[in-house]
């Protein structure tokens, strides 16, 4: 997905991390996901998401999580 599918101004949610578009946190689908919700459950409830920004969010987080292991591992 092309674009920043995460946002953060000071002028929504005191610059919380955002999914772009909405003013839906992006903690949200971690907290929910953590919680035992599946995605189209998350979904379902924040219906101002789409499911192409949740998935990249999760790939982005997922990427994150690599880089950080293979710099540990160094």
């Amino acid at each position: 997905m092309p674009g920043n599918v995460v946002t953060s101004d000071p002028d929504i949610l005191g610059g919380t991390p955002v999914f772009a578009g909405t003013r839906v946190p992006v903690a949200v689908l971690f907290e929910n996901l953590a919680g035992g919700l599946t995605l189209d459950e998350i979904l379902d409830s924040w219906p101002s998401v789409k499911r192409e920004q949740a998935i990249e969010v999760l790939r982005q987080a997922h990427l994150l999580i690599e880089d950080k292991a293979t710099e540990c591992a160094s």
